[in-house]
């Protein structure tokens, strides 16, 4: 009688993930990441220990550009087996020039080329058949919150944005297949939903709006369908999750998702790109100029749910943009008193139309505006978060400190009004040990700053 010799199984070959830009980028690299899993790779936490390092890069904008080419540098640097990917896939040669040493380049969202790159940079030492029990998807936020991607690509033309040629035209995801994706993640500890695209109001264009089937009932593949039935979901405690909107066009569709978020089906908050006010610089944008209609809008919105919630972003400095333009915009603000605003200073960006528009803004026009702009959004905002104090609000924990040298622990929360990483926080101090990530919990506000909300937890 023979005795066989055991079978080795070899170690698995590891993968590092740098990722940069925005949160479609982030899905963008769980998606790549939970596909390699699968695989047979393990991940890397840091260079040294990675075969093969994977750079998701960022081209929205030169200063971006420029972000992404000193990741890829270092990556390179710490590790020498490098892989792109991304927003940036599309300039490959001039990648491949400055570091020739890439082993490979692919394009934004184009998941089978990054792992057969991958395949071949460092070939998997296991089968994806070794670990019988089923493994979740990769996410790179905290458990208790997970962008939900609906669609890729975009049909504007706006003259300062190259995404259509980075990503492509609208293309909607089934409805069926995103509600899938959603009751997953809250059945798996998501607490917080939150909806990305480059057009969230477009989604369905491109199928014609069309039906699936979803728990026997029909439904369209329409923000609005799509947002009622995010909002019937529940966490395993019976809890409705958050569902925050981002990337959403003021599209006249958008008007009957208010009263789903006055009746707290859906978060009220909208995400929304103005990007400027004044007509003659919105016409030069390609962008529709009904600033008049959607100040009507907003007052109209927020009877129907006061605690409605806008964020926006505006370009200063666009080209041709006059002080009158510009002083426009200001009072603009002053009437719709946004919750919160980011501004950028107009950057070139190479294969954008605005590129060849003429009348320059100099750059220290552009910053005198900026600095102009944001102060008076802080002082709306700080306003508005005054207007708060006293209050008692539903917040989501995301981190709890450790005690300080009083025994005292605090908590970094965010109310409803607050996009994890782009808007202010809610700082709780002397919250309950037992106290974890991802709880909503109610909290009386004490103070509040230009941008934050200071406060302490209530009982239920």
């Amino acid at each position: 009688m023979s005795l066989q010799t055991p079978t080795s199984i070899p170690d698995q070959k590891r993968i590092g993930m740098v990722s940069l830009g925005c949160p479609k980028a982030l899905v963008d690299s769980e998606r790549i990441l939970t596909r390699l899993r699968a695989d047979g790779y393990a991940m890397s936490p840091d260079y040294q220990g990675a075969d093969v390092v994977l750079v998701n890069t960022c081209g929205f904008l030169d200063s971006a550009k420029e972000e992404s080419l000193a990741a890829i540098g270092e990556a390179i640097a710490e590790n020498g087996r490098v892989i792109v990917t991304g927003c940036m896939g599309n300039e490959a040669e001039l990648i491949r020039t400055k570091f020739p040493a890439v082993l490979a380049v692919t394009g934004a969202h184009q998941y089978e080329a990054v792992v057969e790159a991958v395949h071949e940079a460092a070939p998997p030492t296991q089968g994806p058949y070794i670990d019988l029990i089923p493994q979740p998807d990769i996410k790179l936020t905290p458990r208790h919150y997970s962008y939900l991607k609906i669609s890729e690509g975009c049909n504007h033309a706006c003259a300062f944005c190259i995404i259509p040629s980075l990503r492509g035209k609208l293309a909607s995801r089934r409805i069926d297949a995103v509600l899938r994706e959603a009751e997953k993640l809250v059945a798996a500890g998501t607490r917080e939903l939150l909806v990305i695209s480059q057009d969230t109001s477009a989604y369905g264009v491109d199928v014609r709006h069309e039906e699936r089937l979803w728990k026997g009932n029909a439904v369209r593949t329409h923000m609005t369908d799509l947002a009622r039935e995010l909002g019937g979901l529940r966490t395993p405690e019976g809890v409705p999750p958050w569902v925050r909107l981002h990337y959403v066009y003021p599209y006249p569709h958008v008007d009957a998702v208010i009263p789903l978020m006055a009746q707290g089906l859906i978060t009220p908050y909208l995400d929304i790109p103005f990007q400027h006010a004044a007509p003659g610089v919105l016409k030069a944008m390609k962008r529709p100029a009904n600033e008049a209609k959607v100040l009507e809008r907003i007052k109209a919105w927020r009877a129907i749910c006061p605690d409605l919630t806008i964020r926006s972003s505006f370009v200063v400095g666009f080209p041709g943009e006059t002080e009158a333009d510009f002083q426009y915009l200001l009072d603009w603000l002053d009437e719709a008193q946004l919750d919160r605003v980011g501004a950028f200073r107009f950057e070139p960006v190479e294969g954008a139309a605005a590129n060849r528009l003429p009348d320059p803004v100099p750059e220290a026009v552009k910053e005198e505006r900026y600095a102009r702009i944001m102060a008076k959004t802080e002082a709306i905002s700080a306003a508005k978060l005054a207007g708060k104090v006293g209050r008692l609000l539903p917040v989501i924990i995301d981190e709890v400190g450790e005690p300080d040298e009083d025994g005292d622990v605090g908590a970094t929360a965010r109310s409803q009004a607050d996009a994890p990483e782009i808007d202010g926080a809610v700082y709780l101090r002397d919250v309950p040990a037992t106290l974890q990530p991802g709880q909503i919990v109610h909290a009386r506000i004490e103070d509040a700053d230009a941008h934050d909300l200071f406060g302490v937890i209530e009982p239920a």
